[in-house]
């Protein structure tokens, strides 16, 4: 029994024992599946793995292969882009060679190699000392005077820097090359040797053709310049007989011969002028030469030139310049004074009755110091039509019709004056009414020489208060603007028998012309009514009244330095008129002819003349006389005048003595004789033909004081 149970606990035992190991297996298993899962899905996914990458390595495989096969394809091109570089460089006529760093060559095309054929064997390998070496042994290369070890140094040092600087060679057959060399990134140089032989073949051409030009043009200025003064030598003796002639009395038949005469020299002159000025504007030869000059004088100046004319032709001739306008300037002189002579001129010119009037205004800019200067030329004359007004600006260009046909002249003043004007940088301009009148006008800017805000010259303190008695407009208007401006009040009178008897002034005024009219004279009667003021008389070259005597005068036009030297002279009795002396002249001319015409011009003129016939006694005759005014001629045997003037100079100097005007009577009348005979030590300058009315103009400029050279005409 008891083994019995012995045995079924046994059972038990051994049943929970399978059980337990049958749980335990089942577990396994359990794990062991899941496991298998696991693993199963780590395969599938190398797997998947393997099968892309399989697909990566040949797509890599392809791309391997096409790698292989653009870089053979790209390895042939760079073969066949290097064969087609060197057979166009081959193919080229200039030479072309590459150097390493070592300056050792490795290429060069056979233009390159061409200039050492059959001198050396130079190739790849050669070094560039060597080529040197080898132009320099076998004289393949011009040295031009160089020694062959300065050549030498000369052209390795180029290759030293950076910017390898062109350089021209000569070779021995006469060939140029020029060597345009740059350096390469790995230290190498590339040098390109270009054939310029044309070109330099073709420079020389140029620079024959040039020469000759040149020389051509200075034939033609040595040609222009030479005829220029022998026409004006014979031209001074025709002319100038022809107008002492005119002053002879001849009959009417001979007086109309020697117009003609005198007239036909004066268009041959001005044709000579117009033509030498056109043609130096035309080459672009004229230079402006700007200077200090007075502004004011200038104008005056041109004033005294048509003075004659104005005379003869009775017009009232006025000068406006603005009274607090400066004087001083710098510009170039001659060309204004050039382009104010053609205007003017043209005005008088083309007005037979009335009046012409040079107006002179200006702003002022205070920042620059520069003037805008405007000038304006009236007249009331035959004017121009409006359809007209760009045409007489042309070259050569004349207004023709029956009013005009009678004025002669080359076309070339008008044309002159505008390019002068433009080349100032400023503009000129016209407003013309047919039959009534023209004012022409150019404007240009001038720097001053000094300060705009220069005060004008004082009045003199005992001057309060003035009359003017004058019956023309034009005059009236300046005289009292520039007064009125001055501070001075004034009363005009129309005539003497206008007098107030309630005024009391410090001076008088008296327009001369006044001194024709009928009745008592007007200087005369304003005396009676003021016999303390002293009385001051406005002369113009047209007044046929002769000058008076006992009273001050004052020239018209006049400028401001005339009024105010007349105020300052005024006292609070009528002026005396002190005792003059005679002039002194010296001239120097070596043609008898030009002495003749001269003496005659001088006819008029209290003066004692004394001639010499050369230098040598002009300068002689200076040292042992006293002389006020010198003409003197540029072209005399011995000595010329330019010599002569220089040794007076130094006369001069040595007696510390003031320097007296020096006028040269000339035929050098081309640009540039002026200065150059301004720098011998003369101080004016008139050409020939000489003309009476400048040689008197000058002489009342120049004449001392205490002299009154022209009191017989």
């Amino acid at each position: 029994m008891m083994e019995h149970s012995l045995t079924n606990q046994d059972l038990m035992q051994e049943r929970r024992a399978r059980l337990a190991a049958e749980r335990l297996l089942e577990q396994k298993q359990t794990e062991l599946t899941a496991a298998n899962r696991k693993l199963s899905a780590h395969a599938l996914d190398l797997s998947g793995q393997i099968v892309d990458q399989r697909r990566v390595v040949e797509e890599l495989e392809g791309q391997n292969t096409r790698v292989a096969n653009d870089l053979m394809a790209a390895n042939h091109k760079v073969v066949a882009v290097e064969r087609l570089l060197w057979d166009a460089i081959d193919t080229i006529r200039d030479g072309f060679a590459l150097f390493d760093a070592n300056l050792n060559l490795i290429a060069a095309n056979p233009p390159y190699l061409a200039a050492f054929e059959g001198a050396g064997d130079i190739g790849p390998g050669s070094g560039f000392g060597d080529i040197l070496d080898l132009c320099i042994d076998e004289g393949i290369v011009d040295l031009r005077g160089q020694s062959s070890e300065d050549w030498l140094d000369m052209m390795l040092d180029r290759w030293t820097v950076t910017e390898i600087q062109p350089i021209t060679l000569r070779f021995w057959n006469g060939v140029y090359v020029k060597m345009m060399d740059r350096r390469t990134s790995d230290g190498g140089v590339v040098s390109m040797v270009l054939n310029i032989t044309e070109n330099i073949l073709r420079e020389d051409e140029l620079r024959d053709a040039r020469d000759k030009a040149q020389a051509a043009d200075r034939a033609k200025s040595a040609f222009l310049a030479k005829m220029s003064h022998e026409l004006r030598t014979p031209m001074n003796g025709v002319v100038g007989m022809a107008d002492l002639l005119l002053e002879n009395g001849l009959d009417d038949e001979s007086t109309l011969y020697a117009q003609t005469i005198r007239n036909s020299g004066e268009a041959l002159l001005e044709i000579i002028n117009d033509v030498l000025d056109f043609s130096k504007i035309e080459a672009e030869r004229i230079l402006l030469k700007p200077a200090p000059f007075d502004l004011e004088r200038l104008v005056q100046d041109v004033g005294l030139i048509v003075g004659p004319t104005v005379q003869q032709k009775g017009l009232d001739f006025q000068i406006d310049y603005d009274q607090f306008l400066p004087a001083e300037f710098v510009g170039d002189q001659g060309r204004i004074r050039q382009i104010l002579t053609n205007l003017v001129g043209n005005a008088v010119k083309f007005t037979d009755k009335g009046h012409v009037m040079v107006r002179v205004v200006g702003i002022v800019d205070d920042k620059t110091n520069i003037c805008q200067t405007h000038f304006t030329i009236e007249d009331s004359g035959l004017g121009v039509e409006a359809s007209m007004v760009d045409h007489i600006f042309g070259e050569f260009n004349q207004i023709e019709d029956d009013a005009n046909r009678k004025f002669e002249g080359t076309g070339l003043g008008l044309a002159i004056t505008r390019k002068l004007v433009e080349q100032m940088g400023g503009e000129v301009w016209i407003s013309s009414v047919k039959g009534e009148g023209a004012c022409f006008g150019f404007q240009i800017n001038l720097p001053l020489v000094t300060p705009a805000d220069v005060s004008p010259n004082a009045v003199p303190s005992e001057i309060r208060t003035a009359v003017v008695v004058e019956s023309n407009a034009m005059d009236l208007d300046i005289l009292t603007r520039q007064l009125e401006l001055l501070g001075v009040p004034i009363t005009v009178l129309p005539n003497a028998a206008a007098v107030p008897a309630d005024i009391a002034p410090d001076v008088i005024f008296v327009g001369h012309h006044l001194e024709c009219s009928d009745g008592p004279s007007t200087i005369e009667t304003m005396g009676r009514a003021f016999p303390d003021t002293p009385i001051v008389a406005m002369m113009s070259a047209v007044d046929p009244a002769p000058e008076p005597d006992g009273v001050l005068t004052l020239r018209k036009p006049f400028r401001r330095e005339d009024l105010f030297a007349c105020l300052s002279e005024v006292e609070r009795a009528p002026a005396v008129v002190k005792a003059k002396r005679q002039l002194r002249i010296l001239a120097a001319e070596d043609n008898k002819t030009n002495q003749l015409v001269f003496r005659k011009m001088l006819k008029a003129v209290a003066a004692d003349l004394t001639m010499a016939i050369n230098g040598v006694e002009a300068v002689d005759a200076f040292e042992q006389g006293e002389f006020d005014l010198i003409f003197m001629d540029i072209s005399m045997p011995e000595m010329d005048g330019m010599e002569a003037s220089r040794a007076i100079r130094q006369i001069e100097k040595d007696r510390d003595a003031n320097p007296i005007p020096i006028i040269a009577m000339t035929a050098h009348a081309m640009e540039g004789d002026e200065e150059r005979i301004k720098e011998a030590g003369l101080s004016h300058y008139l050409t020939k033909p000489l003309k009476k009315d400048k040689i008197h103009a000058l002489i009342q400029e120049l004449s001392p004081a205490d002299t009154d050279p022209l009191k017989a005409e």
